[in-house]
């Protein structure tokens, strides 16, 4: 009973896919102990997902009522969630007695990272919002070990929710190896089942359907990534996930305009912790790219830039608009260098390909939007072909720009917009760079 309690608490989820026996289940709600939930509510709305209308609640004949039924089709991925399934939730709240926590951190912070961390440290005093707007590689990650830690010794319970999985992974061992006497579960999809109860957990945001009521803080990495920004969706399970009164806090290089206007309280680095400026991306035309790829050749430009960092040993991360592009252009840039790896979202490999290139195993990947946050690569150089393709909003460019120049060992990197014609948001992205280089300067 105590890891069913461990597992149910602040959660909700289906009654009949949990990891345990339908005995101790049915046990636990005769006592008492888990409350029963129905899974579309009488005003149709998914109980997990908070979704309805007709477009996300659908009727249908159900073989299991033998009757008219509706399920979810928005939360669908999770298991599905209809009229006459239930959902399961532990009935009382858990305290967590506070205690200093190990704090296996022995860097330092700069003045600009030490000042936002301390002020997230007042607004986590105060249980109010926060928003941290730092460029790409100011260290954002490093900044939060503070205020987590007093958060954690005060025994609050943290979620670290990210967009993408790639993200999660990145971080997981990180806070892993700063705070190692909690427990510390990593939850995306596909993720295993981890037993005890985590006071701090790591989960893509699609994840915080699961929960209600969990969290005394959490914390929304990459606040400005698809899918978070384009679905209202997760941010109520944000909100859903919360405990009565607790603060969000929002990290983001590149925050929307809705959330710079929606938390007042903000703490802004505009330079990177090594103090050295964000690399400025060079534009290079690279007219009818598209059709050079469907004839089964690479254009010149680019062959020429490749063979360059080949040459000078210099990682790379080329960034195609479209998988398929990144399908036709593998094999052509594996007859330059056989070792030459791709990755998308539709790739199960990626995480290990990731490593390869971090390890200096492969000279260079190329790579959809999936790697565009979240990857530190030493003295990696950075080209996005189709740069002015619509799919590559400004935020986007300026992420993968992000890419570069990183290392304080190496904080000179090349990035290079490889076009068809220059487009708003490429000059958007380097105008904001520029901008931002101006304001850390000051």
């Amino acid at each position: 009973m105590k890891e069913l309690q461990d597992f149910l608490l602040g959660r909700i989820w289906l009654r009949e896919f949990t990891p345990f026996p339908k005995e101790m289940i049915e046990q636990a709600v005769r006592e008492g102990f888990v409350a029963v939930h129905k899974g579309i509510t009488d005003g149709l709305q998914c109980a997990r997902c908070l979704e309805n209308g007709p477009e996300k609640i659908v009727a249908f004949r159900c073989a299991r009522c033998a009757g008219q039924c509706h399920y979810c089709r928005h939360c669908i991925r999770m298991g599905r969630v209809s009229s006459c399934t239930d959902l399961i939730s532990w009935k009382e709240p858990h305290v967590i007695a506070p205690y200093s926590h190990s704090f296996k951190w022995n860097g330092e912070l700069t003045n600009l990272q030490q000042q936002a961390s301390d002020e997230l440290g007042e607004s986590l005093r105060q249980n109010r919002s926060h928003l941290v707007y730092a460029v790409c590689g100011a260290g954002k990650t490093e900044l939060l070990f503070p205020p987590l830690h007093q958060a954690l010794s005060q025994g609050k319970r943290i979620c670290i929710a990210a967009p993408r999985t790639d993200v999660v992974l990145e971080l997981s061992p990180r806070l892993k190896a700063v705070f190692p006497d909690i427990i510390i579960h990593t939850l995306y999809g596909g993720s295993t089942f981890e037993k005890g109860f985590a006071q701090l957990v790591m989960a893509t945001t699609h994840q915080l359907y699961r929960f209600q009521k969990a969290f005394d803080l959490v914390i929304v990495d990459e606040a400005d990534a698809f899918p978070y920004s384009y679905d209202p969706a997760l941010e109520r399970a944000v909100s859903k996930s919360l405990k009565p009164g607790a603060p969000v806090f929002y990290v983001s290089a590149t925050p929307s305009q809705k959330l710079l206007e929606s938390v007042p309280n903000q703490s802004k680095i505009f330079r990177r912790f090594h103090g050295h400026p964000l690399p400025v991306p060079i534009y290079q035309p690279l007219w009818n790219y598209k059709r050079a790829f469907r004839s089964n050749r690479i254009p010149a430009k680019l062959v020429e830039w490749i063979k360059q960092k080949l040459e000078q040993q210099e990682p790379f991360m080329l960034f195609f608009p479209t998988i398929e592009m990144i399908r036709q252009a593998e094999p052509l840039f594996k007859e330059m260098d056989s070792r030459i790896e791709a990755v998308h979202s539709q790739d199960a490999d990626r995480k290990e390909k990731v490593m390869k290139l971090r390890r200096g195993e492969i000279p260079g990947i190329l790579t959809s939007t999936i790697l565009e946050r979240g990857v530190t690569i030493d003295n990696v150089q950075v080209g996005v072909v189709g740069a002015d393709e619509e799919v590559f909003g400004a935020s986007a460019l300026i992420q993968m720009a992000g890419r570069a120049g990183r290392s304080s060992i190496f904080p000179d990197g090349q990035v290079i917009f490889f076009h068809n014609g220059v487009s708003w948001q490429m000059d958007n992205a380097r105008k904001l760079i520029k901008s931002y280089n101006k304001a850390g300067c000051r």
